[in-house]
């Protein structure tokens, strides 16, 4: 009997119950050698905490205010969701948001109450079961019999680890064979780990490259013969809004080329516009050629995998970037390579005050690891740090269930009361989440669904990237990035940060 996606959602339970990997591995890995050869690539989806479609359009109030009596008995299948998210997703025009709400309560009112919970939070890409996707490649190699490995490189390849995952369980290893880089099929990027200052991150590497970390929007820019198409980082065509930058590619010599960098919304004086005024333009699809006139964006590149018919991702960083030098310098991220930490530092003070928002140190004998998070490029930014007022809290899900979890921080108005700044859940450890459970059900006031409303009283320590302009929060400002560094029991509310310090922050940034 296949399963159902009944089964699918015991199966997320049951892998948020336990901290064992190799437990969570056989978990999914039965999981989806039980499904219907047309219903593998959604149970994977669904299983790695992701929707298959880009966007479905149902925010956060639309779902938490979606409401319908369960179903008693689980009869959905994972085709008949799945058909749903996609008529979701394609509603467009006038009254699309109706029909949105009309299907989204349909799905739900077929639903059991834990099918409900889990659709809920899949749709809002917050199922934090576990189930990540370096799990699903161990889950996928144990269930197809072949090499993580090779899955690995066959998601990167294909840009979709259900695509690799069907191949595996289909064909094995000749199945993941036939994945290759293919121009005009981007690939999952490489991705960076943290680390705390430039001078130790060179130090690790004996010799590294040090290059500017611009705040801007990856891209992902692969040339055919005249043919030029643009990537984000989430692998989403992005080609019809960036005509500048397709222009500048389709201009260069040379032949078929995929480059890695970023797109970025620059001041006539050459510094960074800040981050939202740079998705102001990337985000949009309207009024691309005016968006253009006003406000262009400049391209600036890191790496190339491809060149003129050769493969590139699998040499070492220093052999790939002497064929990047081969592009106009104006195109080039600025870099310095060095072994000297403290040349580095002056690097990263100099890129600073350019006003750009820290380096990347990257090791020069490191292939191109796509779709992997590893120790090869680090990124260091100087990380902010406010102290703020917990005003509520949420109840967490997965394997978070049963505390207390998510946080709604507030500065301190000067003319009292506090100001809500934005939510985080990271940072987090097993322990703070069972004292601040504790902690903040003895300060509750009232709760409206899953929020727990809580005297204004808990001092925490924030630390954040940067700050950024809001109209959903009251203030008009949001942290970037936050995360818990800590609780500051030794601080009364009245000694937390106001907001009048996070807006000047706001402002030094712009």
């Amino acid at each position: 009997m296949p399963a159902t996606f009944q089964d699918l959602v015991v199966a997320s339970a049951a892998v948020a119950a336990t901290r064992s990997r190799l437990e969570k591995a056989r978990i999914l890995a039965e999981l989806i050698t039980s499904v219907t050869p047309n219903e593998l690539p959604i149970a994977i989806s669904f299983l790695s905490g992701q929707p298959r479609q880009d966007t479905l359009g149902l925010g956060w109030a639309t779902v938490g205010r979606a409401e319908a009596q369960p179903a008693d008995t689980a009869r959905l299948s994972l085709a008949d969701v799945d058909a749903t998210l996609e008529v979701i997703a394609a509603e467009s025009g006038p009254g699309s948001g109706a029909r949105r709400n009309a299907a989204l309560h349909e799905l739900l009112g077929a639903a059991t109450a834990d099918e409900q919970d889990f659709l809920r939070r899949l749709m809002l890409r917050d199922l934090r079961q576990g189930a990540t996707e370096g799990l699903m490649v161990d889950a996928i190699a144990r269930a197809a019999d072949v090499a993580a490995d090779e899955v690995r490189r066959a998601a990167m390849m294909s840009g979709s680890i259900a695509a690799a995952g069907a191949a595996a369980l289909d064909a094995g290893a000749e199945g993941l064979a036939r994945f290759h880089l293919t121009l005009l099929r981007p690939i999952q990027p490489m991705l960076a780990a943290t680390a705390d200052d430039v001078e130790t991150a060179v130090a690790g590497y004996g010799e590294a490259a040090v290059e500017a970390k611009l705040d801007g929007a990856r891209i992902q820019v692969h040339r055919r013969g005249d043919e030029v198409a643009i990537y984000t980082r989430n692998l989403k065509d992005v080609t019809d809004r960036l005509p500048e930058v397709v222009a500048r590619i389709a201009a260069l010599p040379g032949g078929d080329l995929i480059l890695d960098g970023e797109v970025i919304a620059l001041r006539p004086d050459g510094r960074a516009h800040p981050f939202q005024v740079t998705m102001s333009r990337f985000g949009s699809r309207l009024d691309v050629d005016d968006g253009v006139r006003q406000l262009p964006v400049t391209p600036f590149f890191f790496d190339i995998l491809h060149h003129d018919g050769r493969d590139l991702l699998d040499l070492p960083a220093i052999e790939r970037f002497a064929s990047l030098a081969e592009l106009p310098p104006d195109l080039l991220v600025p870099r310095i390579v060095t072994s000297d930490p403290e040349r580095a530092a002056r690097f990263m003070a100099t890129v600073m005050e350019a006003g750009h928002e820290g380096v990347m140190v990257k090791a020069l004998d490191a292939p191109y690891a796509a779709g992997r998070r590893g120790s090869a490029w680090l990124k260091v930014k100087p990380a902010h740090t406010l102290d703020l007022v917990v005003l509520a809290v949420e109840w967490g899900s997965g394997r978070r269930r049963g505390w207390l979890s998510n946080l709604h921080l507030g500065a301190r108005d000067p003319n009292g009361g506090f100001v809500m700044l934005g939510k985080t859940f990271k940072g987090m450890t097993d322990e703070m989440l069972q004292w601040q459970t504790e902690r903040f059900l003895d300060l509750e006031t009232h709760r409206e669904s899953h929020i727990v409303h809580v005297r204004p009283e808990q001092v925490v320590e924030i630390a954040f990237d940067g700050v950024q302009g809001s109209s959903r929060y009251p203030g008009g400002v949001a942290l970037r990035f936050a995360r818990v560094k800590g609780y500051r029991p030794d601080k009364p509310p009245e000694e937390a940060d106001t907001i009048d310090t996070v807006r000047a922050i706001y402002e030094r940034g712009r």
